[in-house]
């Protein structure tokens, strides 16, 4: 599966904690983040991850990966009080909804979906694709 990553600022270290206490799982799968959040996911793993621009322009990036249906599940840490330098989401979600990406935007339903992950719950999206 291709999961993105997306962390506000104040929720990096929180992304990167999360990354860590599912590398196991994350591991065996395509790993797409915006640049900062990337680079710091990437340095306190060692997961090999794709990174995009740093901030909306990532953003963007990831958006336009949704549209072409290459990405199969979002992970967003958003910070409830969203400062102007940090990307929309809603453009985002409006995506995930239009094409049944599963999506969590706080680690209480990350947790859920990585387990789902690693039960093999979220393998619908594969059978939808014909593969």
């Amino acid at each position: 599966m291709n999961i993105a990553l997306i962390a506000h600022d104040t929720k990096k270290e929180l992304m990167v904690q999360f990354c860590i206490a599912y590398c196991g799982i994350l591991s065996h799968h395509n790993i797409m983040a915006t640049g900062t959040t990337g680079k710091m996911v990437e340095q306190a793993t060692g997961l090999e991850i794709t990174k995009f621009l740093s901030g909306s322009g990532g953003a963007q990036q990831i958006l336009s990966r949704i549209s072409y249906d290459e990405i199969d599940l979002l992970l967003i840490f958003r910070d409830p009080q969203r400062k102007p330098h940090e990307p929309d989401e809603n453009e985002l979600l409006r995506l995930c909804d239009a094409h049944n990406i599963p999506v969590a935007t706080n680690i209480a339903t990350a947790e859920v979906l990585i387990h789902g992950l690693e039960r093999g719950d979220l393998d619908w999206r594969d059978v939808l694709k014909g593969v």
